[in-house]
């Protein structure tokens, strides 16, 4: 189920991505802080390019849970200002200064027509060597699908589109997954609090 999530939000993106309006505002910021239109265009694009790559490299030896993806990495809990996300928006920068909308359009696009092919034939026990760790290749999958969804909202509020309806799968996966972070990061109570007790809600159960 998941890879067939992955695959329609891919395709959702490639979408948002061809849009005339990112060309416009390639250069303006966007919703983002700290982040350009064209760099989180490039950003959203690499949830397909990179996935390429991580599938053509050599398969990993072992794999950890996704929560403990998550919960192993310091740029979950840091904010916008920690060191991971601030290398990860100058990276994007740089690759966007070297790129148009319509040349990044095209690579994800083709980035699709190969993940197309490659995603279904992948045994259920490939890992993914993320280098400091692995992930099964269904696992490393919700991880694309999450970035795909959060930031697929985020590219339209950019350019003032309504933004496009996701699959009802990749909308649940996402919910419950980030459901599970923010218990982890705040205790299930303030969570449940949030979803139910206006009244006693925390400011902020934010997952990432």
């Amino acid at each position: 189920m998941i890879r067939n999530a992955y695959l329609e939000s891919a395709r959702t993106a490639v979408t948002l991505l061809r849009h005339p309006a990112l060309a416009e505002r390639w250069s303006a910021p966007s919703a983002l802080a700290d982040f350009s239109t064209g760099g989180l265009a490039r950003h959203l694009a690499d949830q397909l390019t990179r996935t390429v790559t991580f599938l053509a490299a050599e398969p990993g030896g072992s794999a950890i849970s996704i929560m403990e993806h998550f919960t192993g990495n310091s740029w979950v809990t840091s904010g916008v200002d920690g060191a991971g996300n601030v290398r990860i928006r100058g990276r994007c920068e740089q690759a966007a200064a070297q790129i148009t909308a319509g040349g990044l359009a095209a690579e994800a696009g083709a980035a699709l027509d190969l993940l197309d092919t490659v995603v279904p034939g992948q045994p259920a026990d490939r890992i993914v060597d993320l280098d400091d760790w692995g992930l099964l290749v269904d696992d490393f999958l919700l991880t694309r699908v999450i970035e795909l969804v959060v930031h697929v909202d985020d590219l339209a509020v950019s350019l003032d589109q309504p933004t496009p309806e996701l699959p009802a799968e990749a909308t649940e996966a996402t919910i419950r997954l980030l459901g599970r972070l923010a218990a982890w990061r705040h205790g299930p109570l303030p969570v449940i609090r949030a979803l139910t007790r206006q009244e006693r809600a925390p400011a902020s159960i934010s997952a990432l």
